[in-house]
C-alpha cells in the first residue's frame, strides 16, 4: 500500500493552521469577555450614615 505523503502533509498543515486560528480567536473573545465583565456593573451609590438613626448603632 502506497502512502501519499503530499496529501498527508497538506492535511497536517491545514489542521495546524485551523488550531492556531481557533486559539487566537478564543483569546480575543476571552479578552472581550473579561473587559465586559470587569466594566459591566452598576456602581453603588454611597449612602450617608445618619448619626441620629438608631439602626446604625452597634
Amino acid at each position: 500500500m502506497d502512502v501519499n505523503w503530499n496529501v498527508i502533509a497538506i492535511v497536517v498543515v491545514l489542521v495546524i493552521i485551523l488550531v492556531v486560528l481557533t486559539v487566537r480567536k478564543n483569546l480575543k473573545e476571552k479578552k472581550k469577555l473579561e473587559n465586559l465583565l470587569n466594566n459591566d456593573f452598576k456602581k453603588a451609590e454611597k449612602v450617608d450614615v445618619d448619626a441620629d438613626d438608631s439602626a446604625n448603632e452597634k
